[in-house]
């Protein structure tokens, strides 16, 4: 990759970011795509997200990627949201187009693609937490025609999160619904009705938490998903291969949400497998 007076920007805007990986895999699929571009990490003050946004104008920039704090605070700053930016009220990518500001949010794409020969349309899907991942999750499947939602969350959040699902529910006319982590039985008879099963709380980084009792049981047919990919393998992912299901952790997500930027960005098909074995290298140690 030769950097020249045509070189175009992208980067990720957070803080912290300094660990990130993004630069790693865009910057492999500028190279391996020929495309004339380079990637950054941008560790980013409040006080000064506005301007780094005005920059991607001012600099002809392909656009950015928001992590933590900003995926909300970016919003007033954008010239318009994509359906789905909006549908989840955050915003992970940002795409220049002949200097429009268009906001989107490719986590929950991200994460449909990373799983192996499965298709939410029609399926039932068990997710714990409504964070912002799970959120991006949970309204993705809502626009995949997912045929029912169940959500659960910690008892404390449980209003605040029916008002929020109400909201992704009633713009999709899907059927969501919440109900509290603490309640094991409607775990359990949730989860045998679903075709998914998702982690999307943080619990298990730590390589010991676990986001819901071990007593619990899998039906046999069910796909297990983690967000997480550091641990590789997380006690959730762990206990549900002991029960002989399929489990994939996060790493898919964050390569598949970095494909889908990439693909907005410029036009081309990012090499995802290469790209995966790479990851794999780094991370399954």
């Amino acid at each position: 990759m030769k950097i020249n007076g045509h070189t175009r920007m992208a980067a990720v805007v957070a803080k912290p970011i300094k660990h990130s990986i993004s630069p790693l895999i865009h910057n492999m699929a500028f190279e391996k795509t020929g495309v004339n571009g380079v990637y950054l990490a941008w560790e980013v003050e409040a006080k000064n997200l506005q301007a780094s946004i005005e920059n991607i104008r001012r600099f002809d920039m392909f656009g950015v990627n928001l992590s933590m704090p900003y995926k909300q605070e970016v919003i007033p700053y954008l010239d318009e949201l994509d359906v789905s930016a909006r549908l989840i009220g955050a915003v992970n990518t940002v795409v220049n187009k002949n200097g429009i500001l268009v906001g989107y949010n490719t986590d929950g794409k991200g994460f449909f693609k990373s799983l192996p020969s499965f298709a939410i349309q029609g399926k039932k899907m068990t997710i714990l937490g409504a964070g912002g991942a799970a959120t991006a999750i949970i309204a993705q499947a809502a626009l995949d025609n997912a045929e029912e939602i169940f959500v659960f969350t910690r008892q404390a959040s449980y209003e605040k999160t029916v008002s929020k699902m109400a909201a992704i529910s009633n713009q999709t006319k899907s059927r969501i619904q919440v109900l509290t982590l603490e309640d094991a039985d409607s775990l359990q008879d949730k989860i045998n009705q679903s075709d998914l099963l998702v982690n999307g709380t943080s619990l298990g980084m730590d390589g010991i938490s676990m986001p819901l009792p071990e007593q619990l049981e899998l039906p046999s047919q069910i796909l297990v998903a983690d967000v997480i990919y550091q641990p590789f393998e997380t006690p959730f992912l762990k206990w549900a291969r002991n029960q002989n299901v399929t489990a994939v952790n996060g790493l898919g997500m964050l390569l598949y949400q970095g494909a889908e930027a990439f693909e907005l960005w410029t036009g081309k098909t990012m090499p995802s497998q290469e790209l995966w074995q790479r990851l794999e290298e780094l991370y399954n140690n």
